[in-house]
């Protein structure tokens, strides 16, 4: 396993991490496989979307906010519930196949850290399997 450290720099961002994690696939030597990429924190999470455009990461931090305004009357007392409910929304961990050394993402898919609570020194858990 390895562990990848992320740093944002905003409340909200999502953060490329794509060529970290295909670096982990070729120094693990995984010709074929899964890439397991799982974030322990209750206010990020990871998502696999277009990385080609930026507006798209804008566009699904704004609608994100809109879906859950950070001021909603929320009863948890330290203040950050709604970037708990968006990491409950967008999820903790996917599961990416590896072909042929190579991580199988479509044409524009790239991988991203979702930080909504930030900025913070974050981690990611990253583990590849046959």
């Amino acid at each position: 396993m390895k562990i990848l450290h992320v740093r944002s720099k905003n409340r909200a961002e999502l953060i490329d991490i794509t060529m970290e994690l295909q670096n982990e696939v070729q120094r693990f030597g995984m010709s074929q496989g899964l890439c397991i990429v799982y974030v322990p924190h209750t206010t990020a999470a990871v998502t696999i979307n277009e990385g080609a455009d930026a507006a798209v990461q804008s566009d699904i931090l704004k609608e994100l906010d809109k879906m859950v305004p950070w001021q909603d009357g929320y009863r948890h007392a330290e203040g950050n519930a709604a970037a708990h409910i968006k990491a409950t929304l967008v999820g903790s961990s996917e599961m990416i196949l590896i072909e042929n050394g190579r991580l199988l993402l479509g044409t524009w898919q790239r991988v991203f850290f979702c930080e909504f609570d930030g900025p913070r020194n974050r981690t990611v858990y990253v583990k590849c399997t046959e």
